[in-house]
């Protein structure tokens, strides 16, 4: 533990690769080691990462997650946000905000997770019959 310390000082902070912001696969889950990464992960997506996104979401800029859903952009609100530098613009990612916090956060998981107390939060697990959704449901 001590030693990973003195390596991440040693390294530097984490970059991410260029691109769009995403979060790893593995994201919600906290191993024993990153807790301290994983929780100031969580607030800054549950604090400014997510009044971004409503902010986007008002001036119509954001993106469906669907293929098929198409948004329409509120002409008035783009005016604003194009005239106000502090609203969010299009194309903005709102996770580009907690992008220091997500790089910490990926390469903390990324040694923690390969060690064995931390290998039952990698594997999949089973969901039972009664609790899965049902594709045809009928009245």
């Amino acid at each position: 533990m001590v030693f990973y310390c003195i390596l991440d000082a040693v390294r530097g902070e984490p970059k991410l690769p260029d691109g769009p912001t995403r979060l790893p696969p593995y994201f919600p889950v906290e191993p024993a080691g990153c807790e301290s990464h994983a929780q100031k992960l969580f607030s800054c997506l549950t604090d400014e990462a997510t009044s971004r996104a409503r902010d986007m979401e008002k001036a119509g800029f954001h993106k469906s997650y669907f293929d098929d859903v198409k948004v329409h952009v509120d002409e008035k609100a783009a005016q604003i946000a194009a005239n106000d530098p502090t609203l969010p613009q299009p194309g903005d990612n709102p996770l580009d905000v907690c992008r220091t916090q997500i790089a910490f956060y990926q390469r903390c998981c990324d040694r923690e997770l390969k060690k064995r107390k931390n290998w039952m939060l990698t594997e999949p697990f089973r969901v039972q019959e009664e609790y899965r959704y049902q594709k045809n449901v009928s009245p």
